[in-house]
């Protein structure tokens, strides 16, 4: 009996210092535990009972859980020691008070790492989904062209507001009003030209190239044929002038498309590589120059060369060509000596302008430099340029990259070349997502035509090329160039509705548009 009432006391001791324990160590725990343990309870009394009737090996059992038992207690007595006061008995001290802020921060900044990360990712998958759509090239095209002839409307009226008042016209609305004009029929024509299949540009390939070399062997016409500034490449009749060799550009590039197309695989030979494609490039820039033109001229060869890169045009070929057309180039350089005055003028600059001479050969590309000096980050403001009173000869042609520099400023400038480079690279798409050689072809001429002839006109104005005479496609004055080159846009943007899945987006933008209007007619009814 002594043993078991010893047992007893040991087994009600152990239990309470571990209920004392639990309670010391454990968080609190909900109504539903504590009921469910206190349905255990009597289960396990019952159990110590059973286990107290034993015999004498209970005894040490109970001393070691006493033991135990009396061990957890020191430790939750360690556990639960005071604070350390601060000194004067203040209250606690605050020991280690910046693990927390630090703690806090690095929580603030790895959140704000996965925000960045989260957006981040979700832009990446907006961008990848906007590049895949099919009609993402037509838009980069189209929108970067309206932008750039818009740009072009405002800054040649700005830029030729004083020539146009001052030339006699009495109104310094007139050179912007005939762009506008032009602007409008290109733009037109832009839209049919975009609306035509490819089956159409093939079969019109021979037509345009046969049109476009007669236009312009018509500038050697007697009556006909007209020079205006040593420029022997114009056309006049009925008070209209129009520069053939614009147009020649244009159906060029698109012949060459259609002729390497035929030959995808056969430029085995001599002749087979060099006929027609040769007498075709050396017939557009022969004519070209020979109407004293050797700007324009330069453009077609480059356009050629890099048509016949893009269409698999034989190296061997390629380089003899090259070949030919660079000591045709050089010939014609060397043997006139006004363009050896502008690359004189080039490399001098105005280390030989004298005062007396105001028209010197460098008084251009000078004061195309002072225009774009003056303008700074900002500009001086849209229409305040002082270079375009008839400081700075053809203000609102070749040169208005320099107005645009000087009144918009740098910031100006740059945001005209981001444009083109846009534009360049919704050509660069139609060339990369196309099957066609002929569209491949093409479309990498008219790059070369447009962007290579605005990388030529900004260098000019720049200083960095010598002046050679070429406009700024759809921002310079010039009927012929803004009309050809708004047709050129027209052909790759049919080139551009061949993607794979164009033709179902337009016509179901079409149809959402159409849905649109209808419910506005309604709502006006009503």
């Amino acid at each position: 009996m002594g043993r078991q009432a010893t047992a007893k006391a040991d087994e009600r001791r152990r239990r309470k210092l571990a209920k004392t324990t639990v309670a010391a160590t454990a968080p609190p725990t909900s109504k539903r535990s504590a009921a469910s343990t206190a349905t255990k309870s009597p289960d396990a009394t019952s159990a110590a009972k059973a286990r107290a009737g034993k015999s004498a090996a209970a005894k040490p059992a109970s001393k070691t859980a006493a033991r135990e038992a009396s061990g957890v207690k020191k430790t939750a007595k360690a556990g639960t020691k005071k604070p350390a006061q601060a000194p004067g008995g203040k209250g606690p001290a605050k020991a280690g008070g910046k693990k927390p802020a630090q703690a806090v921060g690095g929580k603030s900044s790895a959140k704000t790492a996965s925000a960045i990360r989260n957006a981040w990712d979700h832009v990446r998958g907006d961008v990848s989904g906007l590049s895949a759509h099919p009609l993402t090239t037509y838009f980069l095209i189209l929108v970067s062209v309206v932008l750039l002839t818009g740009l072009g409307l405002v800054m040649v009226l700005s830029a030729s507001s004083i020539t146009s008042y001052d030339g006699g016209a009495g109104s310094s609305f007139a050179y912007f009003n005939k762009q506008a004009i032009f602007a409008g029929v290109g733009l037109v024509l832009m839209a049919i030209a975009s609306r035509m299949s490819l089956q159409f540009w093939k079969r019109t390939a021979w037509a345009a190239i046969i049109g476009g070399l007669a236009m312009q062997a018509a500038v050697f016409a007697p009556g006909l044929g007209k020079e205006t500034k040593g420029n022997a490449n114009w056309i006049g009749f009925s008070g209209f002038q129009i520069q053939p060799s614009e147009f020649l550009k244009v159906a060029l590039a698109l012949w060459l498309g259609f002729i390497l197309a035929q030959k995808t695989g056969k430029m085995t030979t001599f002749g087979h590589a060099m006929i027609p494609v040769v007498p075709g490039v050396l017939a557009a820039a022969g004519l070209v120059v020979a109407g004293n033109d050797l700007g324009t001229g330069l453009v077609i060869m480059a356009m050629a060369i890099v048509c016949l890169w893009v269409g698999g045009f034989p190296m061997k070929y390629f380089l003899l060509l090259g070949s030919v057309l660079a000591a045709a180039v050089t010939f014609f350089v060397l043997s006139s000596q006004n363009r050896l005055n502008r690359i004189e003028a080039l490399l001098t600059g105005h280390a030989d302008q004298s005062a007396a001479d105001t028209m010197g050969q460098a008084w251009q590309s000078n004061h195309g430099l002072f225009s774009l000096a003056s303008g700074g980050w900002l500009g001086v403001g849209l229409g305040a340029s002082r270079e375009k009173w008839s400081w700075l000869p053809e203000a609102h042609n070749d040169f208005i990259f320099a107005i645009i520099g000087e009144e918009l400023g740098l910031v100006g400038t740059l945001v005209v070349i981001l444009i083109f480079a846009v534009l360049g690279f919704g050509m660069v798409r139609v060339v990369m997502r196309s099957n066609s050689v002929m569209v491949q072809v093409a479309t990498a001429g008219f790059f070369a035509l447009i962007i290579g002839q605005a990388g030529i006109n900004i260098g000019v104005v720049t200083g960095m090329l010598p002046v050679i005479g070429l406009p700024l496609p759809f921002v310079s004055y010039g009927g012929s160039s803004i009309i050809a080159s708004l047709l050129a846009v027209g052909v790759v943007l049919s080139f551009a509705r061949t993607e794979p899945g164009a033709e179902a987006a337009i016509a179901a933008n079409r149809d959402r548009l159409r849905s649109s209007l209808a419910v506005l007619v309604r709502k006006k009814r009503k």
